[in-house]
């Protein structure tokens, strides 16, 4: 077998690895608010989704936040193979192969084919590629797109990397957070000529793109103004070591040794990359822009958000595919001695063990078991019966396993940091929704009441109530409370005279 077969057979044995990966616990993993969204609003076809993101809530600010190429794309893609919980989260499978191919293709570029496959075989098994490569939302698609910018810049092809750049911008808003410490970087090089083609690029993406780009102000509007992301603190710095290694969440007994792998992994990935630029390996400079672009957007994220907050992590997942080339160059070309390099693969495979381990088991909040729920609740329900969720958390995922049940859910506060579902985007989607709980009740014989057990426990802590079970338990009668995962149901009939 020749040397380029032997490659190829390798780079085929990890894709269909991290497609096996991938495929672990695709159906047994609960969906959850988001993913809901994604489906019921992409099933609603082109139109209804061009609706749904632009119709203007009272404020004046978007009614969805997010451009709409992912959703066109989850629209096309059930048309064609349905909109199963399998079936759509195949095609996060299928772009995060794509992603693993193209950073693949990136080290090849810079390095050479065994640097290129020990940075596939990174991506295929870290946890936070893993949880995107099946979650049924835009983070993959965009890092597809920006690790095809990333390829098109690096070997001068700006007709593609326009293209790929507007197609980043429609998928998602923050992805001109890693588009711009990518265009800046022919600065550092102080090389002119490619400086200039790139500014004619991206002109050329920003025209592609202007038909959104006047939409844009009205969506920041609805990130700013009504939206749950918090200002982020120093801690974002570290956790991103998490982050981009284990992967987050985890139990609070694993946070310690998951830390120290995590640290000690990027810790001698970046004494590496000091030796090789200290002594001026020749290819010191490209393990520098590749350190460059795995910290520098995530950095820029955080400063911006100190103004106006945006920062979440999964938009940070094209930096991650950056990560994983520099830690496999870091590795494998600075001369490091074959046992610390055996160390250093052992350090990623724990790290990946532990949140692979907790990607597949994890059934927490904001997950549940919505579709054991419908099926316990269908068994049960009568007519006069109102199934009501405390919010659209536990509502749209229970909706989306059954149309037919009559169920609904209490509108957030106004304004408040969690009303990001617009009124007209919930028309859109024929969700039922109450002002309050006692228009909500009213006239009903009995009422089961849907809640995460979080939110119950936040008020217990503070020795009071929560509000909504506080109008149940006067106005009604507690019949029985079963718990489902994190998911409580509760079953009240109208009080006697």
């Amino acid at each position: 077998m020749s040397l380029l077969q032997n490659q190829k057979a390798k780079l085929i044995f990890i894709l269909i690895l991290a497609f096996a990966i991938r495929l672990a616990g695709i159906s047994s993993r609960p969906i959850w608010y988001d993913e809901a969204f994604s489906i019921l609003i992409s099933e609603q076809g082109p139109s209804a989704i061009l609706q749904g993101t632009l119709a203007a809530d009272s404020d004046s600010s978007a009614a969805e936040e997010h451009p709409p190429a992912y959703y066109f794309m989850a629209w096309a893609w059930m048309q064609a193979f349905g909109n199963s919980l399998i079936a759509v989260r195949m095609l996060s499978v299928i772009i995060s192969l794509g992603i693993i191919f193209c950073i693949y293709l990136i080290a090849n570029h810079l390095f050479d084919p065994s640097t290129a496959l020990a940075a596939a075989f990174i991506s295929a098994i870290l946890p936070f590629q893993i949880h995107y490569g099946q979650e049924i939302r835009m983070y993959g698609l965009l890092t597809f797109w920006l690790c095809l910018a990333t390829l098109a810049f690096l070997k001068r092809q700006w007709i593609p990397f326009s293209i790929t750049a507007a197609l980043a911008q429609y998928t998602h808003n923050l992805a001109a957070f890693y588009l711009i410490p990518l265009a800046v970087t022919p600065i550092f090089q102080k090389d002119w000529k490619t400086l200039r083609c790139l500014i004619l690029a991206g002109f050329a993406a920003i025209i592609m793109y202007s038909p959104w780009l006047i939409q844009l102000p009205a969506q920041l509007s609805k990130v700013t103004g009504s939206f749950w992301v918090e200002k982020p603190g120093f801690e974002k710095l570290f956790t991103l070591f998490l982050i981009y290694l284990p992967n987050l969440p985890l139990p609070n007994n694993l946070l310690p040794p998951a830390l120290l792998l995590a640290t000690l992994t990027i810790i001698l990935a970046a004494y590496q990359t000091y030796r090789a630029a200290n002594n001026k390996y020749g290819e010191a400079y490209n393990g520098l822009w590749l350190a460059y672009l795995a910290y520098i957007p995530p950095l820029l994220l955080w400063l911006v958000s100190q103004i106006s907050p945006m920062y979440v992590e999964r938009a940070l997942l094209p930096s991650h595919a950056i990560f994983c080339v520099w830690l496999a160059w870091a590795f494998t070309k600075t001369g490091l001695p074959r046992p610390i390099l055996f160390i250093a693969f052992a350090l990623i495979f724990l790290s990946s063990s532990m949140g692979l381990y907790q990607h597949i088991t994890y059934k927490s909040f904001p997950y549940g078991a919505f579709e054991q729920i419908n099926e316990n609740i269908k068994n049960s329900v009568r007519p006069g019966d109102v199934i009501i969720h405390s919010n659209k958390l536990t509502y749209l995922p229970s909706f989306y396993f059954d149309r037919e049940l009559p169920q609904g859910y209490l509108i957030d506060s106004q304004g408040s940091s969690t009303d990001t579902l617009s009124s007209a985007t919930s028309q859109i989607l024929n969700l039922t929704n109450y002002e309050n709980m006692e228009t909500a009740s009213i006239n009903a014989t009995r009422i089961w009441f849907i809640i995460y057990q979080e939110s119950v426990d936040e008020f217990k802590q503070n020795n009071k109530t929560h509000p909504h079970l506080e109008y149940l338990n006067i106005k009604f009668m507690l019949n029985s409370v079963e718990t489902l995962d994190n998911v409580m149901i509760y079953s009240y009939t109208q009080r006697t005279p």
